[in-house]
């Protein structure tokens, strides 16, 4: 029995039984499993799509290297470390900041980046030859995406302490 909600939950089989199953989640039914919730990552993610497919067509490749993916990619994680923390460092996730999450960070930002493209990318230039720049583009892709991301968390948190002053 969870004594926080007082309900019956799973709970964590790591030694810490009173942790419940995902401890960020109310004993509600999950956000993403409503049709509001899926509602809103659907709309996002239609946008995402076409933002993504629009940059495709506007950032030609450097060279063999896919640079359209490459952008998206670390634009989009830098988007959701901004998203995620200014979201997060407002309250809870609940109302127009749970909204705002699965609309911007689950749906669109989910749809725009591209990581199956980035699969994808990495075994053409593999078979193209392109072992070199293959693992260039991967390496390069994590790095600077979790540098992007890095950078976007730093960002929004700065931008809320110069706000809360």
């Amino acid at each position: 029995m969870d004594a926080t909600y007082g309900t019956m939950r799973p709970m964590i089989a790591n030694g810490h039984p009173e942790l419940p199953l995902d401890p960020d989640l109310p004993p509600s039914t999950p956000p993403h499993v409503t049709w509001a919730g899926l509602g809103l990552v659907f709309a996002g993610g239609v946008v995402g799509t076409a933002a993504r497919y629009a940059v495709g067509e506007l950032v030609r490749p450097w060279g063999v290297f896919p640079a359209a993916t490459f952008c998206v990619n670390v634009v989009g994680a830098f988007a959701l470390g901004v998203l995620l923390e200014a979201v997060g460092r407002r309250g809870a996730d609940v109302g127009v900041r749970q909204r705002l999450r699965l609309l911007g960070g689950v749906g669109f930002l989910g749809a725009f980046t591209t990581y199956s493209t980035l699969a994808v990318d990495v075994d053409v230039l593999l078979r193209d030859g392109h072992a070199s720049v293959a693992v260039v583009y991967a390496l390069a892709s994590v790095v600077v995406g979790f540098a992007a991301s890095t950078f976007g968390i730093w960002a929004a948190a700065a931008h809320h302490r110069g706000s809360a002053r």
